[in-house]
């Protein structure tokens, strides 16, 4: 770590980075084999006082900041990437949102619970028509008699499996053609409230994705969040944190499949040499050094800008773009530095390629980025 930290973000990395490796990283292949859910690695984390880590203490955080959030998440994915998402949605899709825009009292009662780990964070975005477009979105929640009815469906919802509440998205009502969205928090144990995991991923395997199935879900209208039609710009904001998040995600995993391919370049002899003594595996090596070093500044960057309370949607963009890209393309250079052992799973960096491609995707693929980008660049 090149950057200047602060001497608790120092302490911070080192004990973060001692448990990603002794608590984290041991059962990782396995957990990706079963598709088991790493609960006890965040009960541990519940009581470091790592799962408020950025929100205030007196919600039961630790009162950091977005550069601490964003060493977490780099370590967690370096170790298991299914932990390092789960980890990253818990705080910038789960968390966040009621921090930013909730009242008091709804700080006090959702907040607190996912700051000390009793619920995990989880938002409520994504359905079947609304992916990149989610202006797109058909989930309605109709207000009648100091009452919200929701119906509707979510599809891609990271832990909602073990979350008490969540916040999501819909349209509250329709004025010259145009949805009014807003941003609700429901308790998942509301009836008529469904949680389903149908899915059979490509990686990501011991995180918890899921669809909701609302069917005349009844919540009080004290559980809007935020005013009524800023839903869709709630989350834009929300989006924008996690961006910082993803990216973090991406340079752990590619900082992992970098060391697995240096270490094994070293050790293993072909023509008599180390594979590292040829030039070849020597300028693939550098130039994952390279990228690697460039998409960390960027994240660190980005996660600063947000600290010091600056704009940071575009750089937050760049980040995730450029970072998640580079973390395909080192995860497959290690793998072919592997050879034929890259292929195999005991040897992980099959895994960390499964698990990257998702970070193209999630919270705003490649595209969507470019297009935010450009949008900033151009000042449209």
């Amino acid at each position: 770590m090149n950057f200047d930290l602060t001497e608790e973000q120092k302490m911070l990395y080192k004990m973060i980075r001692e448990f990603a490796e002794e608590v984290v990283a041991p059962g990782a292949i396995e957990r990706d084999r079963t598709k088991t859910f790493p609960i006890d690695v965040f009960k541990q984390l519940s009581e470091m006082g790592i799962m408020g880590l950025p929100f205030p203490e007196k919600y039961g955080g630790a009162g950091a900041d977005t550069i601490s959030f964003t060493i977490v998440t780099e370590q967690l994915s370096r170790a298991c990437a299914s932990t390092g998402i789960t980890y990253s949605a818990h705080i910038s899709l789960g968390g966040a949102p009621i921090h930013l825009f909730g009242t008091k009292e709804q700080k006090e009662k959702y907040l607190i619970p996912i700051c000390t780990g009793e619920s995990f964070g989880a938002f409520g975005l994504t359905e079947p028509n609304a992916g990149s477009d989610a202006g797109g979105t058909e989930t309605k929640a109709q207000l009648q008699d100091g009452h919200f009815t929701i119906n509707g469906t979510k599809i891609f919802i990271t832990n909602a499996s073990f979350a008490k509440h969540l916040a999501l998205t819909a349209i509250t009502g329709v004025e010259d053609g145009k949805k009014e969205i807003s941003a609700i928090i429901v308790p998942t144990d509301c009836e008529g409230f469904t949680i389903n995991c149908p899915y059979e991923k490509m990686g990501l395997n011991a995180s918890n994705t899921t669809e909701l199935i609302l069917e005349d879900v009844k919540v009080p209208e004290e559980n809007l969040l935020g005013k009524r039609g800023n839903g869709f710009k709630q989350f834009l904001t929300t989006l924008d944190g996690g961006r910082i998040g993803i990216a973090a995600m991406a340079v752990g995993i590619a900082q992992a499949a970098f060391d697995k391919a240096l270490a094994y370049s070293k050790q293993r002899k072909q023509f008599g040499k180390a594979l590292s003594d040829f030039q070849a595996t020597q300028f693939k090596l550098a130039d994952m050094a390279v990228k690697i070093e460039l998409a960390r500044n960027m994240v660190y960057k980005a996660a600063w800008l947000k600290d010091e309370g600056r704009v940071f949607s575009k750089e937050a963009s760049i980040a995730k773009y450029y970072a998640s890209e580079v973390a395909m393309e080192i995860c497959d250079e290690a793998i072919q530095i592997h050879g034929g052992y890259g292929y195999m799973k005991e040897f992980e960096v099959e895994r960390y390629l499964r698990d990257a491609k998702l970070l193209e995707i999630g919270e705003g693929t490649s595209e969507v980025q470019k297009l935010v980008i450009a949008r900033q660049i151009l000042q449209l």
